[in-house]
């Protein structure tokens, strides 16, 4: 693990939910993506109907004070998703994160590298990148491993200052949507020490790779969190049901959850549907867990 850069938390308006300036994961260029000369860049996309952030060259995270009379120590990292291609910030962000502020608990909005980009609209060019999926899966492979790399640096430097965050190193979740479910699994299944391990996570529409699936558990206790639409777009839904499996058989506590109707990509959205309910179902698991 490269050596995390120390900064100072530089919070504002102490009796409101905060986010902290942006902080950089490594000190200089992030290791193995040095030559790397896009331009991180954020706008309204209209095919996804949100704000997306895309190409990220320097990962970074976004932190979310808790509610101060309702802190318990708890934190959270959000993986938003977006295909590799961009991140949906909002939606599957930073909206995420004020949810779980207003409620208690720390959260941390991860910015984590992605493809280039070569137009100003991500989400088109994701879209005609995966109708040759074989080759879109070539080209992610090492981006994934990239971001796996980058939350757990943020486990790390979370755990590191936690004094300064007022949090707990042992009450340490990760949430991801869509891809960012795989960049989550990456912590939970390849940290090769205690560091970087989550103690507990959730994958929210996720599409977890053979690769994920076929990968030993860790033995701790590590609880899961698993929910999607049934009419999932991407057809991903049955991933949620095999995710679910292999925690079930591996005897590790787990809930899923697989509404009718939603979508792909409902994140913190309103569609006058039951889905709309997931994130209180989920606040509801972290009480039964004592995460909150």
């Amino acid at each position: 693990m490269k050596k995390l850069i120390i900064a100072s938390l530089f919070l504002f308006g102490l009796n409101s939910i905060n986010a902290q300036k942006s902080i950089p994961l490594y000190k200089g260029k992030a290791p193995g993506t040095e030559n790397w000369t896009q331009k991180e860049a954020q706008q309204f996309n209209e095919l996804f109907k949100t704000e997306v952030v895309f190409n990220v060259t320097q990962p970074s995270i976004l932190v979310f004070e808790a509610d101060k009379s309702k802190a318990n120590g708890t934190v959270v990292v959000v993986a938003p998703g977006g295909g590799f291609q961009s991140l949906s910030i909002n939606r599957e962000g930073i909206d995420m994160a004020k949810k779980l502020a207003e409620n208690g608990i720390t959260a941390v909005v991860l910015k984590y590298r992605l493809l280039e980009t070569k137009s100003n609209d991500p989400a088109k060019e994701m879209m005609e990148n995966i109708k040759d999926r074989p080759a879109f899966d070539k080209r992610t492979a090492p981006i994934k491993v990239m971001a796996g790399e980058d939350i757990k640096t943020t486990i790390s430097y979370v755990r590191t200052h936690a004094k300064e965050l007022n949090i707990n190193p042992e009450k340490l979740g990760v949430i991801g949507f869509s891809a960012g479910a795989s960049v989550i699994l990456e912590s939970v299944l390849h940290s090769k020490d205690a560091s970087t391990l989550p103690n507990f996570a959730a994958s929210i529409y996720g599409g977890p790779s053979q690769e994920i699936l076929d990968t030993e558990i860790p033995k701790s206790p590590l609880p899961l969190f698993i929910c999607a639409a049934s009419d999932d777009q991407l057809k991903l839904a049955p991933k949620s049901v095999l995710l679910y499996n292999k925690w079930l058989e591996a005897g590790q506590p787990t809930e899923l959850h697989i509404y009718e109707k939603g979508g792909h990509g409902f994140g913190m959205g309103k569609q006058n549907l039951p889905v709309d309910k997931w994130s209180d179902v989920y606040l509801d698991w972290l009480r039964f867990h004592k995460f909150l």
